[in-house]
């Protein structure tokens, strides 16, 4: 089943090259002018049944919003969240006043979708390039992170807060440089006391996580909780309010000592190429039993990245098990955001190249069913006009369709590339 399923949607992608100029045109057509004329009706036949096959199999892709680089924003390098209404809330690295949006996309009740900006950085104290995804808290206010911008140039943290029709924004902390941090590139998460926590980075040397805390009134107090070199990867708490993080070679795990500290713990160091990953991309993703999954960049026999879950064992040992190694091309290579895991234990994600036209894919890891292991399915492969480089992986509703952001390609894609889109793979 694996190879027909795979079969259905390469002809599928295929179809839509025909509208794609400039693309490959590899298709059905093609093919039957190399039968006979006697095979033509019984080619043309199949060509049918197989069309009707993959309608009813495969997935369709569907672009929400195209950037413009204009005030809706441009480069959406991150990924979505959704509040409770199916609205997205995402950022965008360009546009607006050029330094960067903050945006909602909201169903219009008639098949399309409205965009709305809540907030664009004006390059000054407010940051600037917002770099990682916006959460929200239990009151309806976002927050998130800037790489530039701020009192001294190295990023910020923000906070916007509804205000009518309008948001207001309020910078949290303004980093320093130096042991304070720089350029802090991967959002932040909240505990239950509504402390928040993020990662600062700093290429392959020592960068920090650290803690915002509120101080009463309208202050924050900023401390750095552990030094470490980050890989743009974001964090993870779990409900005891432990801290996962994923680096270039390891996973760590921060647990609070109960006097104001954390302790950290390896939970494994990645060996790389040829039969582990390296240059960890996701925050780690935790599953009701406890164990962890997330995704390399690089690593395993062909260095297009791979997929792993680590297992928790007893004395605090983890194993790490790979689910999924990336062969290069045609089935997608280097994943580069986060997975999202359904309740039958699927896994889906993106991955920054391969697939048909290189320009990146969506995929899906079918659950073992028995001994077996992971299945991939290559759920979408990106034309370009339709997105490309989709390096923020996506966000699962409860019908089973996936959300994320393509940070180039679309309507613009002959500019530079284009300047990004909002899409939606269904079943």
């Amino acid at each position: 089943m694996k190879t027909v399923f795979a079969f259905f949607v390469e002809m599928r992608n295929t179809t839509i090259l025909l509208n794609a100029p400039g693309e490959r045109k590899f298709c059905w057509v093609k093919l039957a002018i190399a039968v006979s004329r006697g095979a033509l009706m019984f080619a043309a036949l199949s060509a049918l049944l197989l069309t009707a096959a993959q309608r009813a199999d495969s997935q369709t892709e569907t672009v929400l919003h195209n950037f413009t680089k204009g005030s809706d924003g441009a480069y959406p390098n991150w990924g979505l969240i959704a509040d409770s209404s199916g609205n997205l809330y995402g950022t965008a690295g360009g546009g607006g006043l050029g330094y960067g949006t903050v945006f909602e996309l909201s169903p219009n009740g008639i098949g399309g979708w409205n965009e709305t900006v809540l907030h664009s950085f004006t390059g000054g104290e407010d940051g600037k390039d917002p770099s990682g995804p916006v959460m929200f808290d239990s009151e309806g206010n976002l927050y998130g992170t800037t790489a530039g911008g701020g009192a001294r140039g190295h990023g910020v943290v923000f906070e916007l807060t509804p205000m009518g029709k309008r948001w207001e924004e309020k910078v949290l902390h303004s980093f320093k440089g130096g042991p304070d941090g720089k350029f802090p590139i991967s959002g932040v998460i909240m505990d239950k006391a509504g402390n928040l926590y993020g990662t600062t980075y700093n290429g392959f040397k020592v960068a920090t996580v650290f803690e915002l805390s509120p101080s009463g009134g309208s202050g924050w107090t900023k401390r750095v909780i552990y030094n470490v070199a980050t890989s743009g990867a974001g964090l993870t708490m779990d409900a005891a309010g432990d801290i996962f993080l994923a680096t270039y070679w390891t996973v760590f795990e921060l647990l609070p000592d109960g006097n104001g500290g954390w302790t950290p713990i390896v939970l494994h160091t990645f060996t790389g190429y040829p039969k582990d990953g390296y240059w960890a991309s996701s925050s780690p993703v935790l599953d009701q039993a406890g164990n962890l999954y997330g995704t390399t960049t690089a690593g395993g026999p062909d260095n297009g990245g791979m997929v792993y879950k680590l297992i928790p064992g007893k004395n605090g040992k983890w194993t790490e098990k790979v689910l999924h190694f990336f062969e290069g091309f045609t089935r997608g290579n280097s994943p580069a955001g986060n997975i999202v895991l359904d309740a039958s234990g699927n896994i889906y994600g993106t991955t920054d190249w391969g697939g048909k036209h290189d320009w990146g894919t969506v995929f899906e890891l079918v659950a073992p069913n028995g001994t077996g292991g992971y299945q991939e399915k290559l759920l979408w492969s990106f034309t370009g006009t339709d997105g490309l480089n989709p390096d923020a992986g996506v966000i699962l509703d409860g019908a089973g369709n996936l959300y994320g952001t393509a940070s180039k390609g679309g309507t613009t894609y002959t500019h530079d590339y284009g300047y990004g889109v909002v899409f939606q793979v269904s079943p």
